[in-house]
């Protein structure tokens, strides 16, 4: 399980505006390349977001889907990525003085992913979600008023 945690300088509904925009997935996702479709329901629980993971030509499709929306508290969701496997991913946010205080909990559900030692896995996943957070504040700022 990785945990992360980041400080936005923004509201804790401001940073479920841009959970809310299924399209802005990649922006704030590494390693999610394109979007190829947003179920219409979406953020609605069960809702799917359909992405690509690689680079061109060698892309993976796939989907992640909204398990819990609470805002502007907390949203989980299943992240597929098969042939790796699949991950539940919780972010939760708090209101703090300056904004907002984002944790994010990743756990390898199953998959190949899933039965690899934790302390080979996790470090390299709680690198990449140091990047993610970042772009998620970055884009959480720039909606903020």
């Amino acid at each position: 399980m990785a945990v992360n945690r980041t400080e936005i300088a923004a509201s804790p509904e401001d940073v479920f505006r841009v959970l809310a925009n299924g399209w802005l997935f990649p922006v704030w996702v590494v390693g999610a390349s394109r979007m190829r479709d947003v179920d219409a329901s979406w953020p609605a629980v069960g809702a799917r977001i359909h992405h690509s993971v690689g680079a061109w030509p060698a892309l993976i499709n796939d989907y992640t889907e909204l398990l819990e929306w609470d805002p502007p508290r907390r949203a989980v969701m299943r992240a597929r990525l098969w042939p790796i496997g699949e991950a539940r991913v919780e972010l939760d946010v708090e209101p703090t003085d300056g904004g907002s205080r984002v944790t994010m909990v990743e756990i390898p559900t199953s998959g190949p992913f899933a039965l690899a030692p934790r302390p080979l896995v996790d470090p390299s996943v709680k690198v990449r979600n140091v990047e993610t957070l970042k772009r998620l504040r970055y884009l959480s700022e720039g909606h903020a008023s």
